[in-house]
């Protein structure tokens, strides 16, 4: 419901957020909560986003904003109402200190001035004050002092500026941000002390920089303050995000143990104490390593040819990935042996700028005598890395790649779900990585990724699926083989899989005597082609055939017969297998459709029974046979059942009334209607019956000597605190007069707040009127008074006047008090004895209801008998009350 046309809920940060949506609608909406236009179903509990009630458990502020509530039942527009909602809270605030000196340059004079500044995160926005010492510190108050808040900051900071500072500015600084105790969030203070002696925060790093480690090393980053008061915290942070997990702190110092490739980068140690900017200092760390070496062969640039041939030039190139680069180092071997730099074989590191990580080898006119193994070797001049070795042979044999695909495997078929492989054949020395993608589309190979890798020449795909037909190209790689123009093959791939067909399950409800017709059609199939059909009722074969030039089947049933009644499979076949269509044909009628908007359900509310007017509607009458009766089952604590006949035809949209009688209130019942027709039972649909007044019902938990006595309430109160002396519960609540307790003591009995918005919006009245009522025993020559009273918010115990009163002997029976109140806010209900001057005045109260609505009737005259004065007891209670086991106040 939407009263105003901007609604705000506001809620302390950590409490529970309950927004409730009111719905009418038939049939019954379904309900889906959304924030700010999107969903919230990643946010919150999946079972809460699709309720009524919409549940945020320690609701934090980053989840205020504009909730919607979205019902729909498939007829008309969607219904969309919203409520924005605020979440308050209030951080610690924090004191920074910033100090200026002007200098007497161009200017007439000479100032120190500082800058203290509060800042706190709030909503909502905070109220600043200062104090020095005890003293108040208000802008116009100290000439020495002022008070400002920047324009920009949003009434979020608060300023105190001390110019030329004097000795009684040396203090202590107190700063409270308040937002006014809204949502009961108190006021935070944060102190700081300013002296002659506060300065910003120096440190010094005792390590080198760069610092260069192997791995598996230890590595500890010493970081010490120089300067700084009040004296600086340290903390260490990560350039690249957080620490390492292992990583250990302690003043000042972190400690790396066992120290990775993935730990190197950028520390800092940050020093701060709130005055001045925050020192910083950084050094960073690299592990060394060598990975990632390959090679490649480049023939005679200076010819046309992709071959190496005596009597031209072939270079040998070698790549490895090095940390830190410059420490980098190549030398070259031939079959074992050092080769050196000469005018025929000429070695060279690449410039790291253009290709980093790279040397070449140079074989100028190549002769017989050069055929052999040449291994380039990197290594790490800082040591303790293990070298990485390439061999790369050049002779008569090494001649460039050739890819072919081997006859007959291309194209390739497989069946869905099987396993194939893709095979390109690879010639040449040395053979080169083969790296396989997609020539047909932009796809993702089946690992996911644009492109793999293989050694073999060899693509194996596990569990094909449909969607993975299609063209496959082998390309060799430029690494670890020939530096040429790379050569490449294409395969086809082609998957079988069964029929995909439509609908796959269908439900057909029908009455006897009628028509059924069913189409089975088919989507896509690979063989498309020799498809046949096979009609089945259960195993009993009903009709087969082939297609033609359609693409779909029907089966069709004259006039159905009860043993026509079951499940029907159509299979649509080709060489790989069959596609199912089912179709289950069915008497059962629809569930009925429970109408939840009826008025004024409650339609008998007896002092201990209710009845209740249960209404629906039924889904598809005309589908299905004449529905002759519904069979109603009820559980309260076990299930009974009876039928209600139906006379006549049930037209479409006709809502059925059914009165629910003797319901024992304010128990709830689960209600259960099953439609009957010739066919038998059909679908059932549930709903749940509830007491819809507001009904106190208590049970004791536990008293303390008798000092303190608490009372769990089913519905809706919640706790009772008794002052001086306590309200004792049998069958009934009674004030036990006897000693110590003398003249003039008080026992309250307290309930929690109620909201004044009624359950039923269509009986709201201004203000609403709510029916208290109760009944009373008063009996004994020293009887006191019997007040009740109802506390509004904002009122205090003593402000709220009782509404209801009475002193003396009433006489040894049970009477009944009704009022009306009319509250305009949340309110509680109180009641308060108050002893008389002897020890024969126990009052005892029982039944307490509250009620929407005026109370109709004056208070009955129905009474009960009770026993000697002093010593009440409840021979004659109604059944419901024994039955349920409950205390009512009592």
């Amino acid at each position: 419901e939407e009263r105003y046309s901007e609604r705000v809920y506001t809620i302390r940060e950590g409490e529970t957020l309950e927004l409730t949506c009111l719905v009418t609608g038939h049939p019954r909406p379904q309900i889906r909560w959304t924030k700010t236009a999107g969903s919230v179903s990643d946010r919150f509990q999946d079972s809460s986003v699709f309720n009524e009630t919409l549940h945020i458990a320690k609701i934090q502020r980053h989840q205020g904003g504009r909730y919607y509530c979205k019902a729909e039942n498939g007829l008309g527009s969607p219904a969309i109402k919203s409520i924005r909602v605020d979440v308050y809270y209030l951080d610690e605030p924090v004191v920074t200190v910033h100090q200026s000196i002007g200098e007497a340059k161009e200017q007439f004079y000479y100032e120190r001035t500082v800058f203290l500044r509060c800042i706190a995160n709030s909503n909502p926005p905070i109220r600043y004050s200062w104090y020095r010492g005890r003293d108040v510190l208000s802008q116009g108050s100290d000439k020495g002092v002022e008070i400002y808040e920047p324009f920009f900051t949003q009434g979020e900071t608060k300023i105190l500026k001390l110019k030329n500072l004097r000795p009684k500015d040396y203090a202590n600084y107190s700063c409270i941000a308040s937002i006014r105790n809204v949502c009961g969030i108190a006021d935070r203070r944060v102190v700081f002390r300013l002296t002659n002696k506060t300065a910003p925060a120096s440190i010094k790093l005792l390590v080198e920089d760069p610092i260069v480690v192997n791995p598996g090393q230890t590595v500890s980053l010493v970081c010490i303050t120089t300067g700084g008061e009040p004296t600086p915290s340290l903390n260490w942070t990560l350039s690249s995000g957080s620490l390492p997990e292992k990583s250990l702190m302690k003043d000042g110092t972190l400690t790396l143990p066992a120290i990775a490739s993935e730990d190197a980068g950028v520390y800092s140690c940050i020093a701060s104490n709130n005055v001045g900017n925050p020192a910083k200092k950084s050094t960073t760390i690299i592990v060394r390593a060598l990975k990632k070496g390959r090679f490649w062969i480049t023939p005679d640039p200076y010819h046309n040819d992709d071959n190496i041939q005596i009597g031209r030039e072939v270079k040998i190139s070698c790549q490895v990935e090095a940390t830190p680069p410059e420490e980098l180092q190549f030398s070259w071997l031939k079959n074992g042996r050092a080769l050196r730099s000469s005018e025929r074989m000429v070695i060279t590191q690449t410039d790291p700028d253009i290709s980093p990580g790279t040397t070449n080898l140079d074989i100028i006119d190549l002769k017989f005598t050069d055929f052999g193994t040449y291994t380039c070797v990197a290594s790490l001049r800082g040591g303790g890395i293990p070298e990485i070795s390439i061999d790369v042979n050049i002779s008569s044999p090494t001649v460039p790649p050739n890819l072919t695909v081997p006859r007959g495997k291309s194209p390739m078929a497989v069946r869905e779900g099987e396993t194939v492989e893709l095979e390109c054949l690879v010639s040449g020395k040395p053979k080169p990585i083969i790296l396989w993608s997609r020539a047909d589309k932009e796809a993702p190979m089946p690992d996911g990724s644009m492109q793999m890798e293989s050694y073999d020449g060899v693509l194996r795909i596990v569990n094909v699926s449909r969607e993975m037909s299609g063209s496959y190209r082998c390309q060799t790689s430029q690494y670890n083989g020939f530096n040429v123009k790379p050569r490449e093959a294409v395969i086809e791939l082609i998957v079988h899989y069964p029929p995909a067909v439509e609908p796959v399950w269908q439900e057909v409800r029908q009455g006897l005597g009628r028509p059924v017709a069913m189409n089975c059609r088919v989507l896509r199939a690979h063989p498309s082609r020799v498809l046949r059909y096979e009609w089945r009722l259960g195993s009993r074969l009903l009709h087969a055939g082939t297609f033609d030039s359609r693409d779909d089947t029907d089966y069709t049933i004259r006039s159905l017969v009860r043993e026509g009644y079951g499940e029907y499979t159509c299979d649509i076949i080709n060489e790989v297998g069959p596609g199912r269509c089912t179709f289950l044909v069915t008497g059962k009628a629809y569930p009925p459709e429970f109408y939840y908007d009826t008025y004024n359900p409650l339609w008998q509310n007896r002092p201990r029974v209710y009845g209740y007017k249960l209404q629906w509607t039924q889904m598809n009458p005309n589908a299905v046979d004449r529905i002759m009766a519904y069979r109603l089952g009820i559980r309260q604590q076990r299930w009974w059942e009876q039928d209600i006949p139906v006379e006549g035809n049930i037209q479409k949209g006709e809502l059925i009334t059914h009165n629910l009688t003797e319901l024992i209130r304010p128990e709830a019942y689960v209600v259960r209607l099953t439609p009957i027709t010739r066919f038998g039972e059909g679908d059932s649909s549930t709903r749940v019956v509830t007491y819809s007044g507001i009904y106190c019902r208590a049970l004791i938990l536990g008293c303390s000597k008798n000092t303190l006595l608490f009372i769990y309430f089913t519905s809706p109160v919640c706790m009772c605190v008794m002052i001086v002396f306590v309200w004792l519960s049998g069958f009934y609540m009674y004030i036990e007069t006897s000693r110590p307790r003398k003249e003039g003591d008080t026992a309250r009995l307290l309930s929690p707040t109620f909201n004044v918005a009624p359950k039923n919006p269509h009986s709201i009245t201004s203000p609403p009127a709510y029916c208290f009522s109760f009944y009373y025993h008063m009996y004994g020559k020293h009887i006191g008074t019997l007040n009740a009273f109802v506390k509004q918010k904002g009122q205090s115990t003593s402000d709220a006047g009782p509404v209801w009163s009475l002193s003396g002997n009433q006489g040894d029976r049970w009477r009944q008090a009704k009022i009306s109140i009319h509250p305009t806010a949340s309110f509680q209900v109180m009641f308060e004895g108050i002893r008389g001057p002897g020890i024969e005045g126990d009052i005892a109260i029982d039944d307490v209801t509250l009620e929407e609505g005026e109370c109709p009737d004056p208070p009955s005259n129905r009474m009960y008998q009770a026993s000697s004065a002093g010593n009440i007891r409840a021979n004659e209670k109604p059944s419901f009350w024994s039955q349920t086991r409950a205390v009512i106040m009592k």
